[in-house]
């Protein structure tokens, strides 16, 4: 007897429920990046639940220039994040427990399965849009200030 049908109807329900229920987290929080090139501000959904941070990003269409989420472990670990079901590339910032960029992974490719280490425990994570960090010559050793985060 396969459990083939039952499991992809489970999967059904699961993908339909992520969708209906819309964006991770409750509303946006401000988080300030201090780099050397200056104070960048970004509104970000937060990420803390077990849920919320299975869903992440996933099926969004788009994300503001200045908008993220911020994923936030209640003791520095090491963590792998992948790109399943996410639909547009954003840069990944790693922060160490000391609240600084320990490590960038920029523009993470749309709908790849490919494992991206945070390379050693980390406090949080930052997801903004594929590119940004770039932009705004965001780098390892920056300070990262906003919810949750030391």
């Amino acid at each position: 007897m396969s459990h083939r049908p039952a499991m992809r109807r489970l999967l059904g329900l699961l993908v339909a429920w992520v969708v209906l229920l819309g964006p991770a987290g409750a509303g946006a929080e401000p988080l300030t990046v201090s780099s050397g090139s200056g104070d960048h501000r970004f509104e970000v959904e937060m990420a803390v639940s077990a849920v919320d941070k299975a869903r992440g990003l996933m099926f969004r269409q788009s994300l503001a220039p200045d908008a993220g989420m911020l994923f936030v472990y209640q003791r520095p670990q090491p963590v792998s994040f992948w790109m399943r079901n996410t639909l547009i590339p954003l840069d990944i910032l790693f922060i160490g427990k000391d609240g600084r960029i320990a490590r960038i992974h920029r523009r993470a490719r749309p709908l790849d399965d490919t494992p991206i280490p945070s390379g050693g425990p980390i406090r949080g994570v930052l997801e903004i849009p594929g590119g940004r960090a770039a932009e705004l010559g965001l780098a390892v050793g920056d300070r990262v200030i906003g919810p949750l985060l030391p």
